[in-house]
């Protein structure tokens, strides 16, 4: 599961307050997740390093349910692929590999659009929380050994649509 439970509930009861929703809705939402989810809308992202521009096809995870499904029950991800999950203001980004059966490196993403912190090859179905260190406005899940690979580091930027938008 992806970020804190109670923070998913939250965001989850919230909305369903705001828009009025049913109840129902709002439950079958934050179940625990059973399956991958369907391929997300996609964009172009780019991360400008010493190394070079290393391009990625990133799935975005917008609403509480993709941000808590995530990566879980993939099998394999491309080399050029990751999800973008994208938070509606800077926070503290919590993550863990419950459900997910692929390895993973972990990009937090500062407000600055550069990056802030790398854990690299998460394990998988792991437990173990691994942190933002420090208000992220995004996260990026890229395939594990991606950042060691391309040579990304903390402190590259990080050019994609939708963080531009953030700015």
């Amino acid at each position: 599961m992806k970020q804190g439970l109670y923070g998913l509930l939250a965001a989850g009861l919230l909305s369903a307050i705001l828009s009025d929703g049913p109840v129902r809705a709002m439950a079958e939402d934050m179940s625990e997740p059973t399956q991958a989810q369907p391929t997300l809308p996609q964009e172009k992202l780019t991360i400008v390093s010493t190394s070079g521009h290393h391009a990625f096809s990133v799935e975005l995870a917008t609403t509480p349910r993709q941000q808590q499904v995530g990566e879980m029950f993939r099998t394999q991800l491309p080399a050029d692929s990751g999800m973008l999950f994208l938070w509606a203001t800077p926070q503290q980004s919590d993550m863990w590999m419950e459900n997910t059966l692929v390895p993973l490196d972990i990009v937090f993403i500062a407000p600055d659009q550069r990056i802030q912190a790398i854990a690299e090859n998460a394990v998988p179905r792991s437990l173990a929380h691994i942190s933002s260190h420090g208000p992220a406005t995004a996260t990026l899940e890229l395939p594990g050994g991606t950042a060691a690979r391309l040579g990304i580091m903390v402190g590259d930027k990080v050019e994609s649509p939708s963080l531009t938008k953030k700015s």
